[in-house]
Parts: structure tokens; sequence; C-alpha cells
């Protein structure tokens, strides 16, 4: 009777705004929603996050040499390696549609020009595997680490990096592109660099702006370079329905005070931590100061736009020049993450909505997901960011799929073991899984592309 009296678009405005009274007050309204059929869910992983059993990565020997927070290390992980089987069986259980899943370099290519047909072999399996569950993977070539022999050839600050990545990326193609059709070339560039290159903490631990925008431009070219790559060799196999792109770490950047000056070091922040990459690696364009022009041609190199999105940080001025001038921080009393990042829902909608304004191209959230060891809010974060990518599909915007980061707790980087991201619990003794709550109601979720007001109740 009520929506028969006034336009739909009136009732929304409405309920939003009886909505934004209640959080006023500090009580807050969980309604149930649902999401196009043809929506896909699914998680996200990494090789050397949970493998194991390799020695020839730059993780590898970063862990030996005592690097990483908590003394732990990465050479046995969750053992994914020898359990493939059983880790594909928790996605069913999870009721996952698509796998973002990667690809280890080093035991792939374990000398320079040497390939391991062994390695390709195994991958070719796994990904079979994923396929007879019904889950369709995208396969990521690049995820942080690199083949000893690249390291210690200066790995992305060499230009021959480039070739090297092209050659790699080809005969994985050649030997996977039959059952692959989904691929990411790389994951988060300038995380990559910025920890590795910048703040140090990650191999091959410098701190080097110069050395940045070196591996910056390197990595670049290689995506444009293997982005073609990978549609030949599937046109050559009679494939029509190749998809490329980068998976970008995407952050908000907000000003501290709202200052002219503030909001300046907000955009000179976001051009040389995201604003290159995009530039670079969706239409070939380098800009200042990783170069200028074409230099492989204008083009569309990407087919997909992805998108990390963890948090927002807020910015303000500092004498600092080694921060270049920009102070980055947690808003004051937001809430955080074991990890102490923001829970910033909102900046999803805002990441994803700026870049489909911008291309008009399929969006596909490739990682989202929290550190909860105590799985005490990862259940209502999952809720608040879908809620988020409803509201974008509502308005047009083409989101096509979410994976969530990460399927069960693995070998988080600097962090260790220690950080716990997972849908499914992981007891590094004993190597056994269980999926937790959140994980519960995440398979709900992708059963059902919906979350009902039963679920609301169960769960949240």
């Amino acid at each position: 009777m009520f929506q028969t009296l006034m336009p739909r678009t009136l009732v929304l405005k409405y309920l939003s705004y009886i909505n934004n009274i209640f959080i006023t007050l500090g009580v807050e309204l969980m309604n149930s929603f649902k999401l196009p059929e043809n929506f896909m869910f699914g998680t996200a992983t990494a090789s050397l996050q949970i493998e194991g059993g390799d020695k020839n990565n730059s993780w590898y020997r970063w862990a030996e040499q005592g690097h990483i927070k908590d003394n732990t290390h990465c050479i046995v992980a969750n053992d994914h390696w020898n359990r493939v089987e059983e880790d594909i069986e928790l996605m069913k259980k999870l009721n996952c549609r698509v796998y973002r899943m990667s690809l280890e370099w080093s035991r792939i290519e374990p000398e320079k020009g040497k390939f391991n047909s062994e390695a390709i072999e195994h991958y070719k399996w796994e990904i079979q595997k994923l396929i007879e569950a019904g889950i369709n993977p995208l396969v990521t070539l690049h995820h942080f680490s690199n083949p000893l022999w690249m390291e210690d050839e200066g790995a992305w600050l060499n230009a021959e990096a480039v070739s090297y990545f092209e050659r790699y990326t080809e005969y994985v193609v050649s030997k996977l592109g039959e059952h692959v059709c989904d691929w990411v070339t790389i994951n988060e560039p300038n995380v990559y660099l910025l920890i590795g290159y910048v703040f140090g903490e990650w191999p091959p631990g410098k701190t080097s702006i110069k050395d940045y925008l070196k591996g910056a431009k390197n990595m670049i070219m290689a995506h444009i370079k293997s982005y073609n790559k990978i549609h030949e060799v599937r046109t050559k196999m009679g494939f029509r329905d190749t998809m490329v792109g980068v998976a970008f770490h995407l952050r908000v950047y907000d000003p501290k005070h709202g200052t002219a000056l503030e909001k300046r070091l907000c955009k000179n922040t976001d051009h040389l931590t995201q604003e290159i990459f995009i530039q670079g690696m969706t239409e070939g364009k380098l800009v200042f100061p990783v170069g200028s022009g074409y230099p492989l041609g204008k083009g569309k190199y990407f087919d997909f736009f992805g998108i990390n999105y963890y948090t927002r940080d807020i910015i303000s001025f500092t004498l600092n020049p080694s921060q270049l001038f920009a102070k980055t921080e947690v808003k004051e009393d937001a809430p955080v993450n074991d990890l102490g990042w923001e829970l910033y829902p909102e900046g999803l909608y805002r990441i994803c909505k700026k870049y489909y304004d911008r291309f008009k191209q399929p969006i596909y959230i490739t990682e989202n997901g929290t550190c909860d060891s105590k799985d005490a809010f990862r259940t209502r974060y999952i809720y608040d960011h879908i809620q988020q990518v409803k509201r974008l599909i509502d308005e047009g915007v083409d989101v096509q799929r979410y994976y969530h980061w990460t399927l069960m707790d693995n070998f988080e980087w600097i962090e260790g073991l220690s950080a716990r991201f997972g849908v499914v619990e992981v007891n590094f003794d004993t190597l056994e899984r269980k999926i937790r709550k959140s994980g519960q109601f995440y398979a709900e979720l992708c059963k059902h592309k919906a979350v009902t007001d039963e679920m609301i109740e169960k769960y949240l």
C-alpha cells in the first residue's frame, strides 16, 4: 500500500533517512537483500602463502633470514600442494563458484630458461579438479614472490624482467590455456614495490624511491606484454573468451582536517601509489615520475578491472620528507581489525564507483577480507561489504564477482602465521581445517546469492 502511494525512489530515500537516524542514535539496522543470480562468489589465495615445500623463492630466503614478525615460516604453510583435493572440498562446502589462485613461478621455472614439466602438470591437475567441482579458476601469474635466480639478477629492477615474465607467461598459457580463460598478470604491484623497495620490510629490503619507480615501469611493461601474449596464445588455440586484468590494491585517501594542503597530499599519494599503475596497466600510458607517453602503443590492456580493497588512510601534513610530507593514520575512534586497519565498508563502494564511472568495464573484487583471529567481527564485515556491492549493482555498476580474502588462514607475508584472514580456521600444528561461523555465513551467502532474514537472525 505504501509503495502504491509513493514512487520507489522516494520510498528508498525515506527508508535510508530513517536508517541514518537509527545509526546516529547508535542503533544499527540490518536488512535482507538479494544479488543477481549471475553474480559469482568465491575465495582467493596465493601459492606462496598456502602451498609449502618450495625453497627456491624470495620469501623462503626472507623467512630463513629471520624477517618474519612471529618467527614462523612459509616452508609448510598450509601444505596445500599435498592437500589440493581436501581444500577443494572446503570450497565446495562454501558453495564457491569461482576461485582465485596463483602459480609459483619458482616451481615452474626453477632455473633461468628451464621449465619444470612436473610442476605445470600439477597445476593443470589442480585446475581440472576445480573445474570438475564446478569452480571456475582465475589464475594469477605473479603474487609477490620471485624465483631466486630472478631475485639475484635484480628482480623487477632488471629491465630483462619484462622479457623473462613474458616468456614465463607464454609457457604457462600454452600449457594451461585450454582450461583457463580468466587471468591476473600481476597482483598488487604497488604493494610489492612499496613494502619491498621503499619501506624495506619485504624482500629485497630496500629503501629507495628511485628503485620503486624503476620497478613500477618494468612491471607496467611486463603486464602489457603479458596481456598481449595471453590473448595471442589463446586466440591461436581457438578461444575467444579470454579475460585478463590486474588485481589493483586500492585505498581511499581522505584528508584529516579537509584543508587544501591535505587534499593536495591525498592526490599526490593517490598518484604515486595507485594512479601510475592504473594508467600504465589499463591504457599503456607512462606518467610522471615513471615516464611519459605510450612506449608499447596506446591501447586497452585489461578486460576487467580487478580491485583488492581492505581499508582507507587518513592523510595529514608532516615535515618528514621520507613520507613525501604525507602522514597516514587511522581515523580517530574508528573500528579496526587485528592489524589496526580501519573497517570502512563504504570505501569499497567509493572505489568501485570511481573506476567504473571512469572505465565502464566489468569489476571483479579480487580480494576483500579482514584479519580477525577470534572470528568476532568477520561475519559483519562480510555483510557490510556485500551490502555495498548490492548498492553498487542497484546503481548500475557492473560488479560481477567477489573473491573473499581468504579461503583459509595462511602465511600472511611479514606477519607470518599469526594473522588470521580465513573463513576456514587452520591449526598450524596439525594442519586441521575447520570452517568458522563466518564461513558458514559466507557459504549461505554464496548459495542463496542473498542475505535473508533467517541469516541475519542466525549469524548477525
